[in-house]
């Protein structure tokens, strides 16, 4: 965990900010879902899944309770959705915030990360799903992204996916003794998750496994072929990974994964998501299907650095004024700029002229105002351009705010 310091919390903010415009464009209200939850909320996401048995922080509260800091979102969106009981659907929200995980760090992975998403429940039509996907890619179009790939992947759902569980855990069970003892263990709770191994000594194996795609039903198969369709009408460009299963247990039929091709560590992944059609029945609810995506904050940062994109935004002041008599024309000067849409910072504990220019100078503010004892005594201010030539003039007091407009302007 880490503070994010000044410009990069204003860089991450404006990320946050692209991305509330986008969704909020698409009709997603906004969701703030509290960082503690009741334990069995994220029980539900799979007991063989890293982030329930190794990653999350848990604790029993002073009344006694299971509590655990939220490792994820999706299923805090799904608790608040049963328990709210919105009517209106499909239930379409946008979120954004801090997980906790207990993970290795690594670069563009802390302990405390932050990420952004959507989520739609009460819907199964195929074009919500493109909906989805295609908001996540017009998002690292809006960043400046271009190296971005789409991994799709359809992993079944109860129609189907038995059989399927059927001959990998029989092909795997066969293998065993050549997994990584960490995936013996996954085998033993959830072979599907052996899947999502990264371990060298599992990969032979796992290229060799049965594919989920082999074992669509009619009915997922088709769901699959409609979303690819749409989005194909959108000209995003994807890639079938008939192995991608992702992270977590409760993901159904599409199944997707943003990776920046930009990035040159193994761990790329930039964002990614999928159905789950069962999680709303499995926290009380009534079955409800939903979709849904998470994006890493941090990891986007990376690989907008490594593309060269979506720069820090401008922090500078635009202005400074400084204060050489003291009394409130400074304070209302510096207002009167905030308050006319300008960045002005000012000058404080009345130090010598000398010392105040060095503090405008460390500002890197373009222009600065002077408020001297002359000037205050003829209804003027001395503007100085700090980065140009255009020298130093006098401007009546009155002038400021559109002289300052002009100037900026230009």
């Amino acid at each position: 965990m880490r503070d994010v310091m000044s410009p990069d919390a204003e860089r991450q903010r404006a990320v946050v900010d692209v991305f509330a415009d986008l969704a909020g464009r698409a009709g997603y209200g906004h969701l703030m879902s509290p960082i503690l939850e009741d334990l069995g909320v994220f029980l539900r996401v799979g007991e063989s899944t890293d982030v329930v048995t190794k990653e999350m922080y848990d604790f029993e509260d002073k009344d006694g309770q299971r509590i655990a800091m939220r490792p994820e979102l999706t299923a805090s969106v799904v608790r608040a959705f049963v328990q709210h009981n919105p009517t209106n659907l499909p239930w379409k929200i946008w979120y954004e915030g801090p997980q906790f995980r207990h993970e290795k760090p690594q670069a563009g992975r802390y302990r405390q990360f932050s990420q952004v998403g959507i989520e739609v429940l009460g819907s199964d039509d195929p074009h919500v799903d493109v909906e989805v996907i295609a908001l996540g890619w017009r998002f690292y179009e809006a960043l400046g992204m271009r190296q971005v790939s789409l991994l799709m992947n359809s992993l079944g759902d109860e129609s189907c996916r038995p059989a399927y569980l059927e001959a990998l855990t029989r092909y795997l069970l066969d293998r065993r003794t050549d997994l990584s003892e960490r995936s013996q263990e996954t085998l033993d709770k959830n072979p599907l998750r052996v899947l999502d191994s990264k371990r060298r000594e599992d990969q032979a194996i796992i290229a060799e496994a049965p594919l989920m795609v082999d074992f669509l039903s009619e009915e997922t198969g088709e769901h699959f072929a409609a979303v690819r369709a749409g989005l194909e009408a959108l000209s995003i460009p994807y890639e079938i990974s008939p192995r991608l299963v992702r992270g977590l247990d409760y993901y159904t039929r599409t199944t997707f994964e943003f990776a920046s091709t930009a990035l040159t560590n193994a761990q790329n992944a930039v964002g990614g998501g999928g159905r789950y059609d069962g999680l709303a029945e499995s926290l009380g609810g009534k079955p409800t299907p939903g979709i849904g995506f998470a994006l890493g904050v941090d990891r986007i940062l990376l690989a907008c650095d490594d593309e060269g994109c979506f720069p820090e935004p401008a922090t500078a002041p635009e202005v400074m004024v400084l204060d050489l008599v003291g009394g409130s024309e400074a304070i209302v000067l510096t207002d009167q700029l905030r308050e006319a849409g300008f960045r002005a910072d000012r000058t404080f504990d009345g130090r010598s002229m000398k010392a105040q220019m060095k503090v405008a100078d460390r500002s890197d503010a373009p222009w600065v105002l002077i408020v001297g004892e002359d000037e205050l005594a003829q209804g003027q201010v001395t503007i100085r351009d700090m980065q140009g030539d255009a020298g130093q003039t006098t401007i009546d007091r009155g002038d400021v705010i559109t002289e300052l407009k002009t100037r900026l302007g230009a």
